[in-house]
């Protein structure tokens, strides 16, 4: 148990800093980190971290589709998480 919470740990740390990093570059007009690198960290545990640092950056909060596919990784990983505690998979 100890180790799935390590590994949240570290996967929500390294998207907020990832996405606090794509903010500074946005804000230097310099090549970006691809949206698909956010939602594969957020997608594999770093919903929260993305989440947190959407709000304390302010960055990608008025882009909808980024949004929208934000909200149905979310989405996706509630799936997993009802399925599992209810031994489903």
């Amino acid at each position: 148990m100890e180790v799935l919470l390590l590994y949240f740990l570290f996967v929500n740390v390294l998207e907020f800093i990832i996405t606090g990093y794509d903010k500074f570059l946005a804000r230097k007009q310099k090549r970006r980190i691809p949206e698909n690198t956010l939602f594969f960290l957020a997608f594999i545990g770093g919903s929260i971290g993305l989440l947190t640092a959407m709000l304390i950056f302010s960055h990608k909060t008025a882009k909808t589709s980024f949004i929208v596919k934000f909200i149905g990784i979310i989405l996706i990983q509630i799936v997993i998480i009802y399925l599992t505690i209810n031994h489903k998979i």
